[in-house]
């Protein structure tokens, strides 16, 4: 073989891995949606699969009762509805099988919430998931967020970390708290948060991670929008971001 098909075959190879690469976008977390589940028959003597249908049927009840009950999903509802993007829960949300471990997921391609009905299994946590994945939904749809941007991916977590999941709890049980130090033990929460999001559906080094969740952090844990304040655990934050909404036009 001569040098130059060589290079021709290394110039595909590389082409090949980055093709992969780029297409690793953490679909396989979530086999439902990419048609390869099937019940493995010790998970199903152990009780962990085989319940499928009765988990969708209770994972979208709790659903509906969050969008109807829940002041931060009715905020984040609001917010979409005004930005030209309203949310139909029966085109917009879907309950599906997942590995366990993620809790649910947004798909970019088809602007769609994944709640992990096998993972998030009571309306506290379909409440967290869906105001989590409505942030990026949010960024996505008034942002013009481009998910095959690595500084894109970063700030939507940043952001959807840094108002929907992280309080001082959430930081003690990360390992990121002290009582001395709790604005920063915010941010290191975020921090952690988000490169943990990132590496689940990113092909990419630790490092390579943090450099970029580094560079975009200042300007995106800035950014509140569109709930206007962080919600703290066990607090009024989110009657209190419901109040607020219509000062923010999200009605």
């Amino acid at each position: 073989m001569s040098d130059e098909d060589n290079k021709t075959s290394q110039s595909k190879s590389n082409g090949d891995t980055k093709s992969k690469k780029e297409e690793a976008w953490g679909y396989d977390l979530y086999p439902e949606r990419r048609g390869t589940f099937s019940r493995k028959i010790t998970n199903v003597l152990i009780g962990k699969e085989g319940k499928e249908g009765i988990e969708k049927f209770k994972c979208e009840k709790n659903v509906y009762h969050c969008v109807k009950n829940s002041p931060i999903v009715k905020v984040m509802m609001a917010a979409l509805k005004s930005s030209g993007c309203p949310v139909d829960i029966r085109r917009h949300i879907s309950c599906e099988v997942c590995d366990y471990s993620v809790s649910g997921g947004y798909d970019p391609e088809l602007n769609q919430i994944v709640v992990c009905q096998n993972v998030s299994t009571r309306k506290g946590m379909v409440q967290g998931v869906l105001a989590h994945e409505m942030i990026h939904m949010f960024d996505y749809c008034r942002n013009e967020l481009d998910f095959k941007n690595m500084e894109h991916l970063a700030c939507t977590e940043i952001r959807a970390a840094n108002l929907t999941h992280c309080s001082f709890a959430s930081a003690w049980s990360q390992g990121d708290a002290s009582w001395t130090r709790i604005k920063q033990a915010h941010q290191d929460c975020v921090k952690t948060k988000a490169l943990y999001s990132v590496l689940a559906v990113r092909q990419i080094g630790k490092a390579e991670a943090v450099d970029i969740i580094e560079k975009v952090f200042p300007k995106c844990y800035a950014d509140l929008e569109p709930i206007g304040r962080r919600i703290r655990r066990n607090s009024d934050d989110m009657l209190r971001a419901f109040k607020e909404a219509a000062y923010y036009g999200y009605e």
